[in-house]
């Protein structure tokens, strides 16, 4: 099973599969934000550096607390095709998935280190200061280490990437920062952290059709399994075939037509077509305002007429630029 240039193989069977001398970094990969970033950087280091024959990642897929705290699962940032996109993009050869069964759940970090160094054999590992693995967290970096160091696996522990944020603090790039961001509807702070703007992938449903009637029709996108920001419109863009449309982007539940569902809905400004029944992805740009109750239809359409003013103008920013340069290049120690 290949997406692009990536090639996925399934369970600790596809895990024992790997090559050896592989360059190996194993986490969730949530987002691909700018700290999972450094570490593919570095990977892409040693391999040009080494006889490596291959980047390989090992993640799980869906996440542990899927199984273990079903109530505690953190909403996903990137669906899993399009992290296997992303990951590909950038220069990763394998991606190993590992499903949350008791067979590896059940394993000690011990064991499961005895696996990755008798059967698996890497040359290289990478993971970050926080890395935890094994049955309750129970592998450390610290033990990572002291294990690597009787072992002919070198082991690489890079530092966080840390970045400023529009209100100039400094904060780790992680995937429970950006989502925390994004809950808060900070969707410009969220693409400094992710190195990208923020993207919804739907699929393209009927609604209500107000957005005619509105003088702005709307796509609307039914969202699942991925965290949806704060209620509230946003400036953004959606690609349809191989075309950028600036998207004037709502979420909410369109408090001025009453008690409705939460849903996302855009507006492609230009765009003339059928989308439904297409899944297409949308990109966050910029927070414009929060959900209102309007008095009338006219008042409302003054407001969506300003949205689409403000959309257009903010088509030529960068949101995933960083105030000040983050920390993002570091030579594999």
């Amino acid at each position: 099973m290949t997406s692009d240039a990536i090639q996925v193989l399934q369970g600790l069977a596809g895990l024992r599969q790997l090559p050896p001398g592989a360059i190996l970094s194993i986490g969730n990969f949530d987002g691909l934000h700018r700290g999972h970033r450094r570490l593919l950087h570095c990977a892409k280091r040693l391999k040009q550096t080494s006889n490596s024959p291959a980047i390989a990642l090992v993640t799980f897929e869906p996440h542990p607390l899927t199984v273990l705290r079903p109530q505690h699962v953190p909403p996903r940032l990137t669906p899993p095709a399009r992290k296997r996109e992303l990951l590909a993009e950038s220069g990763v050869d394998l991606l190993v998935e590992l499903p949350p069964s008791h067979d590896v759940l059940d394993l000690t970090a011990e064991e499961f280190w005895h696996i990755l160094r008798d059967q698996v054999r890497p040359a290289h590992l990478v993971e970050g200061t926080s890395f935890n693995f094994g049955k309750g967290r129970g592998g450390t970096i610290d033990r990572l280490r002291e294990w690597a160091t009787q072992s002919p696996v070198q082991l690489h522990v890079l530092q966080p990437v840390i970045v400023p944020l529009l209100d100039m603090l400094q904060v780790p790039a992680s995937s429970s920062v950006a989502r925390w961001l994004l809950e808060q509807g900070r969707v410009r702070d969220a693409a400094i952290v992710l190195g990208r703007p923020y993207e919804l992938e739907g699929l393209i449903v009927s609604g209500a059709a107000r957005g005619r009637e509105l003088g702005a029709p709307t796509a609307n996108f039914k969202v699942e399994g991925q965290l949806i920001p704060a209620d509230g419109v946003y400036a953004g863009r959606c690609v349809v075939d191989g075309r950028t449309w600036p998207a004037a982007i709502s979420i909410g539940t369109n408090p001025t037509f009453g008690d409705n569902p939460r849903t996302v809905e855009a507006h492609l400004v230009g765009f003339s077509g059928d989308l439904y029944g297409r899944t297409l992805r949308l990109q966050l740009i910029d927070w414009l305002r929060e959900q209102r109750t309007f008095a009338g239809i006219e008042p409302l359409k003054a407001w969506i007429a300003q949205d689409i003013r403000q959309t257009l103008a903010r088509q030529g920013d960068d949101p995933s630029e960083p105030i000040a340069p983050s920390r993002d290049v570091q030579i594999c120690a």
